[in-house]
C-alpha cells in the first residue's frame, strides 16, 4: 500500500505534473466539501426517526408484506446495501432492505478493519499521471473523514508505521506519504512524520533491529467493521426503512411496460429463511448490492448476462495483543508475493493480513493453512528474533471475498474496474458492485442518484454526509465513566460498551444482571478474558440477531478474536437466546452445532485443532523424551500407559488445587486424539513436541502438568523427624 520496493528505482521527486495535479484541485475540493456540508438537510427535514424501540423483525416483515409498493427495494445487507437503504430513506423515499443471511455476514465483516484512502493507488496515480486513480484516493480520503465523524464510537485514527531498512528508500517513502497527507488536505487526520531508529524501537519494541534505518508514521482510520455495518442498517431502520435479515430473494418480479412493451423489474419474491414463508415485495426500483453474489442476481434478471465479478480471497489472522503496541500498526509494503501486509492492533488483539488469491464465490469462505502460514512468515520478517512467532498463537482466522468487477459498459470486459461500477440493465435493475468499505456512502449516493433519474423517483439530493449513525450522536470519550458510576460496571466492560454501542450503551447496561458480588455490581461476563457481558446477548436480539452465530460474529466480535473463547461462551449464549426466542431443546442443540461448525470452518478452529493430530510427528530428542515421560508418570502412578481425569485429580489434590470435573474432561479432550477418554503417553509426547515447535500454545494440560510437577518437586519428601519419627 505504499511505494513498493522504492517505486522500483523510479524517483518521485520531479514529477511536477503530478504535484500540480494534487495542488490545483485542493482548494476547489475544499470549497466543494464545504458547500455539500452546507446543503445537508437538517434532521427536521428528514422523516421523524424512531425515538425509542426499533421495530421488531416481525414488524419489519409485516411492513414488507403489507406495503403496496416501495420506491426502492435494496437487496443485500452489507455495507454498500445498507448504505443504499440509508441514502434512499433519508431522501424520503419509501425504502425496503432485505438480506438473505445477517447484516454484514459476508465481506463487510471480514475486512482489515481500516478506513483508508489507499496509498498504493496514489502511487499509481503519480507514476502514471492517472487522474482516475487520483480522484479515487481523493474520494476515499473524504469518506474516511466523514465516517470518523458520523460514528466516533466505532472508529478512530490509527498511526501506522512503515519501517525502512535501506537509507536510499527513506526519501522515496517520505515523499510518497507526504503526498498522501497533501491529497487529504484539510481532512488529514494527523500529519505524518519520520522517526529515528531509536525512536521507532521505543514505539514498536517488537520490530526487527538489524539494518533498521528509521521509520515513517502516517495515519489512517480503523473501525469495528461488522458493528459499523449494523449501525448503518439500524440507522436506516430508525428513519423508517423496512429492513429484514434472513430474508432471501427467490426470484425477481417483472411486469410489461405499457409504453415500450419491454419487461421491467418491479420487485422480488422473498422467503423468510427462519419460517419458510414466501411473499412478494413490490418496488419501483430494485437495487442489486449483493457483493460477491452480484452475478447471481444479474442472472435472475437475465440468464444471458455475463459474469462481471472476479472474486479474490483475502485471509486475516488474529494473534495475541502482545505482538504489537496498543496503538501503533505496521505496514509491510513489499511482501514476497507483492501484496501489502498490515499488522494492526484491534480490540486488544493483533490482526495480520491480507492475502490475495483468486477464489470461487461462496457464502462460507474458509481460511486455508497455506495462507495462514504465509502471513506468519511475512510477520517474522519484520519482528525481532526475540519474538517467537508461533503457529499456535493464531487465535482465529477468516477469509473474506473481495468482489473485484469488470464494467459491463466497457468494450474491454477483461479489464478489472479499479473502483466500482453502477449499471442499469434494460429491465431497470440497478447494480452497484466493486469498491471498498471506506467509500460505501459515496457509492450509495451515486447509485441512488442514477436510480432516481432512471426511475423518476424524486426525493431530492443525498443527505447522508454528516448524518450520525446509530449510537454516535450521544457518545463522548468519557461516557464510560458514567456507566461505571451509574451502574457499577467494570471499567473495561464500560469502555467496551461505550465503544460498541455509543449512546445506546446505557440501554445495554440497564439489561445487565446483578452479579451478587461487591464489584462489579452488574455485568456477568460471557468469558473471563473478554469484556462481553450477558446483557449484550439480550440486546442483540433487539438488534435483529436471529442465531448464535449472529452474536459471536457480528453483535459481539468474540468469534473473530478467539475461537476457543467463543466456543466456551456458546452454551450460555444459546441458553439466553433460547429463552428470549422460545427455542425448543432441539432448536437450541441445532443452534449450538451450527455455531460450532461456523467456528470450526470459517473462523479457523479446524486449522488450529489440526496442529495436533494422531499422526503428528514427534521431534523430541532422547533427553526431552525422558524428561516428559518422567512428568507423565508423576500422573500415571500405576504405569497403565495412560492418564484419566481421576489421575489428574489425584495429583491436583496433593498440591491443594481444585478443578471442576467437567473442566478436566475438556482439558484432557483437547489432547485425547483418538477420543477414547484417556491420554496415552504417545499423545502426551506429541503434544509436547507440538508445543516445542510452536504449533500449539496455551495448552491447558501441558501447562497444568508442568505446574503440578514443579509444585511436587518443590515439596520433596517429608523428613522423618518432621513426620514425628514415624510414631
Amino acid at each position: 500500500m505504499a511505494f513498493r520496493k522504492a517505486l522500483k528505482g523510479t524517483a518521485i521527486i520531479g514529477t511536477g505534473a503530478a504535484v500540480a495535479l494534487l495542488g490545483l484541485s485542493q482548494f476547489s475540493e475544499y470549497r466543494k466539501t464545504q458547500a455539500r456540508l452546507a446543503n445537508v438537510a437538517t434532521e427536521g427535514e428528514l422523516k421523524q426517526p424512531f425515538k425509542d424501540e426499533l421495530p421488531t423483525r416481525q414488524a419489519q416483515l409485516s411492513t414488507l408484506q403489507n406495503t403496496e409498493e416501495f420506491d426502492v427495494l435494496v437487496i443485500g445487507g452489507g455495507a454498500t446495501g445498507s448504505g443504499c437503504a440509508l441514502d434512499a430513506v433519508t431522501r424520503n423515499l419509501q425504502t425496503a432492505l432485505v438480506e438473505r443471511n445477517d447484516f454484514s455476514s459476508g465481506t463487510s465483516s471480514r475486512s482489515t478493519k481500516l478506513i483508508h484512502g489507499g496509498v498504493r493507488y496514489l502511487q499509481k496515480a503519480i507514476m502514471k499521471l492517472d487522474y482516475e486513480q487520483y480522484m479515487m484516493v481523493k474520494e476515499a480520503l473524504h469518506e474516511r473523514s466523514n465516517l470518523l465523524d458520523i460514528a466516533p464510537h466505532l472508529s478512530a485514527p490509527l498511526p501506522i508505521m512503515l519501517p525502512v531498512y535501506k537509507w536510499w528508500q527513506l526519501p522515496y517513502y517520505w515523499v510518497g506519504i507526504k503526498m498522501y497527507d497533501l491529497v487529504a488536505g484539510v481532512q488529514c487526520l494527523k500529519s505524518s512524520y519520520v522517526l529515528s531508529k531509536k525512536k521507532a524501537l521505543e514505539l514498536f519494541p517488537m520490530l526487527k533491529k538489524d539494518k533498521l534505518v528509521g521509520a515513517i508514521v502516517y495515519y489512517d482510520g480503523q473501525h469495528n467493521d461488522a458493528r459499523m455495518n449494523l449501525a448503518i442498517a439500524l440507522t436506516a431502520a430508525r428513519h423508517g426503512a423496512a429492513t429484514a435479515n434472513y430474508t432471501e430473494v427467490v426470484r425477481l418480479l417483472k411486469k410489461t411496460d405499457a409504453g415500450t412493451g419491454k419487461e421491467k423489474v418491479c420487485g422480488a419474491r422473498c422467503r423468510d429463511v427462519i419460517t419458510g414463508n414466501e411473499f412478494d415485495v413490490r418496488a419501483k426500483c430494485v437495487i442489486n448490492a449483493t457483493g460477491p453474489f452480484t452475478d447471481s442476481l444479474r442472472k435472475m434478471d437475465d440468464r444471458k448476462n455475463a459474469n462481471i465479478c472476479q472474486p479474490s480471497a483475502g485471509v486475516h489472522i488474529v494473534i495475541p495483543g502482545y505482538y504489537s503496541p496498543d496503538n501503533m500498526g505496521l505496514l509491510d509494503p513489499a511482501t514476497s508475493d507483492g501484496r501489502v501486509i498490515f499488522f494492526l492492533p484491534w480490540e486488544k488483539m493483533t490482526i495480520a493480513g491480507t492475502t490475495d488469491t483468486p477464489t470461487e464465490v461462496t457464502a462460507h469462505p474458509i481460511p486455508m493453512e497455506e495462507d495462514i502460514n504465509f502471513i506468519l512468515n511475512e510477520v517474522r520478517n519484520y519482528l525481532s528474533p526475540d519474538v517467537e512467532v508461533r503457529r499456535g498463537d493464531v487465535l482465529a482466522a477468516w477469509s473474506g471475498i473481495r468482489p473485484l468487477v469488470t464494467d459491463p459498459n466497457s468494450k474491454d470486459t477483461q479489464s478489472i474496474c479499479r473502483n466500482h461500477i453502477v449499471h442499469i440493465s434494460d429491465s431497470g435493475l440497478v447494480t452497484i458492485a466493486g469498491g471498498k468499505w471506506t467509500t460505501y456512502r459515496s457509492m450509495a449516493e451515486e447509485t441512488l442518484d442514477m436510480a432516481v433519474t432512471a426511475h423518476g423517483l424524486g426525493g431530492g439530493p443525498s443527505k447522508t454526509v454528516g448524518l450520525m449513525l446509530e449510537g454516535g450522536k450521544d457518545w463522548t470519550p468519557t461516557m464510560y465513566i458514567r456507566l461505571v458510576q451509574d451502574y457499577g460496571l467494570e471499567n473495561e466492560v464500560a469502555q467496551h460498551l461505550a465503544a460498541t454501542y455509543g449512546g445506546k450503551a446505557f440501554d445495554v447496561a440497564k439489561m445487565a444482571s446483578v452479579t451478587g458480588k461487591r464489584w462489579p455490581i452488574v455485568g456477568k461476563r460471557l468469558v473471563s478474558e473478554f469484556p462481553y457481558i450477558e446483557s449484550e446477548v439480550r440486546y442483540a436480539v433487539k438488534e435483529y440477531a436471529c442465531t448464535a452465530i449472529d452474536v459471536i460474529a457480528r453483535r459481539t466480535r468474540l468469534g473473530f478474536l478467539n475461537v476457543q473463547a467463543a466456543d466456551e461462551a456458546l452454551p450460555r449464549i444459546v441458553e439466553i437466546m433460547g429463552k428470549m426466542l422460545n427455542w425448543s431443546e432441539q432448536k437450541q442443540t441445532e443452534e449450538l452445532e451450527a455455531a460450532k461448525k461456523f467456528l470450526y470452518f470459517e473462523m479457523g478452529y479446524r486449522s488450529r485443532s489440526e496442529q495436533l493430530t494422531n499422526t503428528s510427528e514427534i521431534t523430541l530428542d532422547t533427553q526431552e523424551v525422558a524428561r516428559y515421560t518422567k512428568r507423565f508418570h508423576k500422573f500415571d502412578k500405576d504405569n497403565k500407559g495412560f492418564i484419566t481425569t481421576v489421575d489428574v485429580q489425584r495429583v491436583l489434590q496433593n498440591i491443594s488445587v481444585q478443578i471442576d470435573e467437567n473442566a478436566l474432561h475438556e482439558i484432557l479432550n483437547e489432547v485425547d486424539l483418538n477420543k477414547n477418554g484417556q491420554v496415552e503417553l504417545n499423545e502426551f509426547l506429541q503434544l509436547m513436541s507440538a508445543v516445542q515447535k510452536g504449533q500449539v500454545s496455551d495448552n491447558r494440560l501441558a501447562i497444568l502438568m508442568k505446574t503440578a510437577e514443579e509444585s511436587l518437586d518443590l515439596r520433596g519428601p517429608v523428613s522423618v523427624d518432621r513426620s514425628g519419627g514415624g510414631v
